[in-house]
């Protein structure tokens, strides 16, 4: 591991502990996104993990930047994810944009004074990303006119810009998709009612509306064309950078449980001592140490043929994993793991989310499954028995007579 990449982490580590953990709850009850915390984050270098040093990014690939959710998530999973959105528009642009976005927005991005995301999903279409009702008509001197809604949006009404994927034309398919920048103070731009989440009620989501927004050709970040390759590709890192976070949230859940078990006395001695506490704790530890190794081996795989379906496999099994570790660790406390300052229900409740955002786990299933469907084509072919599955008169008997 490079001495850059540790310093990342341990600003990461340092920014969860001293920052986003003695302060979310106050957060959540405030329901404002706490732009000073992500202020320090910019300041520490996390807003910027994989952009060119040139744009003042870090320059990290997304094997190492990813590993920073993880240190984020012991703090809080719903502001990891936040910045990793913010960290995946910063990568597009500053590795994609026109020059004259980069010299117009790289630096502020980078450095977190403004904040990015990202817009795909659709009020119809859920994760059907195919199916897409925003247009963009191509004005006679160059600039978009821009139509149409876009749900989930997160830091909605906080970013400054927000990466949105459109379509260009009526045709069917994805060949007219591009995606482009769009100002937040763009006319015609404006906000549905903030969605109500109690557990990360601080990170504002709502749907997007889109009336004749006027943007510039300077903004288009993915020409036509490429618009939906390119979400794809940011899909995959989400997801993975989701995985990781989750493993902080984990993480933050087994010492909940380990802090409070090692002194709660019960039966003549302490609740660690039972085997029955270091069992349930034992498997979070596993399924803990297995996560890690998961989302950092899809991290290594993105931007590779076999990237989509390690993202896919990362989606699937940690976000899952993280669920269970957050109930089990619930259980081990008790009653006391019902009480608000805690912090359990509030775990569970993320878990659950982190299972759902860019892509239900149950997505990542359909994505694994068509993956084994293409192996078991190329794979040899298993005879069936003579008289298995047989339906003719001459079919050997299954039984004797």
């Amino acid at each position: 591991m490079s001495d850059k990449l540790d310093a990342i982490l341990a600003a990461a580590h340092d920014h969860a502990m001293t920052v986003i953990a003695p302060n979310v709850d106050a957060w959540n009850r405030a329901g404002t996104w706490p732009r000073e915390a992500s202020d320090a984050a910019g300041a520490a270098g996390l807003t910027g993990l994989y952009a060119p040093e040139d744009w003042g990014g870090q320059g990290l690939s997304l094997a190492d930047g990813i590993q920073v959710y993880e240190q984020l998530g012991l703090g809080d999973g719903a502001y990891a994810f936040a910045l990793s959105m913010h960290n995946i528009c910063t990568f597009a642009g500053c590795g994609y944009g026109t020059d004259a976005f980069k010299q117009r927005w790289a630096r502020d991005l980078t450095s977190g004074r403004k904040l990015a995301n990202f817009a795909l999903t659709e009020p119809q279409s859920g994760s059907d990303p195919m199916t897409m009702y925003t247009r963009a008509q191509i004005n006679g001197d160059g600039t978009w006119t821009i139509n149409g809604a876009k749900a989930w949006v997160s830091l909605a009404t906080e970013a400054d810009v927000y990466f949105t994927v459109v379509k260009t034309s009526d045709a069917p398919g994805h060949k007219d998709m591009a995606m482009i920048a769009i100002p937040a103070d763009a006319p015609g731009i404006s906000f549905g009612p903030l969605y109500e989440t109690p557990s990360y009620n601080f990170l504002p989501m709502s749907e997007m509306y889109l009336d004749n927004v006027v943007v510039s050709e300077d903004n288009i970040i993915l020409p036509i064309g490429q618009g939906f390759q390119g979400s794809l590709m940011a899909i995959d890192i989400a997801r993975v950078s989701i995985a990781s976070g989750c493993c902080g949230l984990m993480q933050s859940a087994l010492d909940t449980a380990l802090s409070y078990s090692k002194n709660r006395k019960m039966f003549g001695g302490k609740n660690i001592e039972l085997d029955g506490i270091q069992w349930m704790l034992g498997e979070v530890a596993t399924d803990l140490e297995a996560s890690k190794l998961l989302y950092r081996k899809a991290a290594e795989a993105l931007g590779t043929p076999e990237g989509p379906l390690m993202a896919a496999h990362a989606k699937r099994f940690v976000p899952d994993a993280a669920v269970k570790a957050a109930n089990t660790c619930t259980q081990v406390l008790g009653g006391m793991g019902l009480l608000q300052p805690y912090g359990m229900d509030r775990l569970s409740r993320l878990a659950q989310m982190l299972r759902i955002v860019d892509g239900t786990t149950e997505i990542s299933r359909v994505v694994i499954g068509r993956a084994q469907q293409k192996r078991a084509a190329n794979l040899p072919d298993i005879s069936v028995p003579k008289g298995f599955g047989e339906t003719d008169d001459e079919a050997a008997p299954l039984v004797a007579e």
